[in-house]
């Protein structure tokens, strides 16, 4: 059969591949979130009355989605200027792709890409900052003022990578904005792999705590697996290691791993935001509001409705047994 192939090189052909394979990723990933976005801004809807707190959390993730919608809106429009408008370009799509890095188009698509980053970021060191708040203030800040820090930087090299990739002659894969790419992703993924371990080391202290004072049962309860990799937003690392590692060697693979990553965390915040609203995460009293050392392990701590795990004491849970109160607790902890 003869071949009706594009007439370029296959490295280029395998861009193309997976460039359209990393859109459908995109568009895979939007809808996971969409769906998050609607069950946490019922939740925090819901609780707006309760908790101060999550009306600013419905604002939060009103703007991520907005943020997603834009990006995945332009990184669609890309595709048709691509392979529809333009597909007689000389030297093919790809080649139009690099060349026209300075479209508006194009702009906003590493603007979005970056500011959706940053603001994923912020959210887990904020996470990270409460976990350790249990521990007291002093320490909270100590431990997350060298990951702030290099926030900041990620947020500077963010900015130049963006600048460089959409000036006039550059595109995402020139020496220039590629080794700044690099050392962006690099930081902001230092970032997340320190927030990753001090909230996975918080929480498997606390673990070996309760194990020592409560059933295994209860324990997992407090400090399960699922708990551990939802709050320490371990999904995306995973992937942000994986598009680092083909975006530095030059494999094409990097423009999946770039889609995935992407969605991986803001799926990740979304879920940190979710058992925020249907009160399962993590508080700032969490670690002090259980007196492991008069628990009654004949009766277990009552939960709200929603899920909550509201920590109560041994005498609060009689009176809520022989008053017999509403499971809604109105004194359910302030949920951070």
């Amino acid at each position: 059969m003869p071949y009706y192939g594009p007439d370029e090189p296959y490295e280029t052909i395998m861009l193309e591949r997976y460039f359209l394979a990393g859109d459908v990723v995109v568009g895979l990933g939007f809808g996971v979130q969409a769906v998050l976005y609607v069950s946490c801004a019922l939740f925090l809807w819901k609780r707006r009355k309760q908790n101060p707190i999550s009306l600013f959390l419905l604002a939060y993730i009103t703007l991520l989605l907005s943020i997603e919608t834009i990006f995945v809106g332009v990184q669609a429009n890309t595709v048709q200027m691509i392979y529809i408008d333009n597909r007689n370009y000389p030297g093919g799509p790809w080649q139009f792709f690099l060349d026209t890095q300075n479209l508006a188009v194009n702009v906003i698509f590493y603007a979005t890409l970056f500011v959706l980053t940053f603001l994923s970021d912020i959210l887990v060191l904020w996470r990270c900052w409460v976990i350790w708040t249990a521990s007291g203030q002093v320490v909270a800040y100590i431990v997350t003022a060298f990951p702030a820090i290099t926030l900041l930087a990620s947020f500077v090299m963010g900015t130049l990578w963006t600048l460089q990739s959409s000036q006039p002659g550059l595109s995402f894969y020139s020496a220039l904005p590629l080794a700044y790419g690099e050392s962006y992703y690099a930081i902001s993924l230092g970032v997340n792999i320190m927030l990753t371990i001090l909230i996975i080391l918080r929480l498997y202290m606390y673990r070996r705590r309760l194990l020592t004072s409560l059933p295994p049962e209860h324990a997992r309860h407090y400090v399960s697996l699922a708990t551990i990799v939802v709050e320490s937003a371990a999904l995306y690392s995973v992937f942000a290691i994986l598009f680092l590692i083909t975006y530095a060697v030059g494999h094409p693979t990097n423009q999946i791993f770039l889609g995935v990553a992407s969605s991986t965390q803001q799926i990740a915040a979304y879920l940190i935001i979710y058992r925020l609203a249907d009160g399962r995460a993590w508080k700032k009293t969490t670690l002090n509001t259980l007196p492991l050392s008069s628990m009654n392990f004949g009766n277990p701590p009552v939960c709200a409705e929603s899920g909550t795990a509201t920590h109560l004491g041994t005498s609060q849970l009689h009176s809520r047994a022989n008053n017999g109160e509403k499971e809604e607790d109105k004194s359910t902890d302030e949920e951070v």
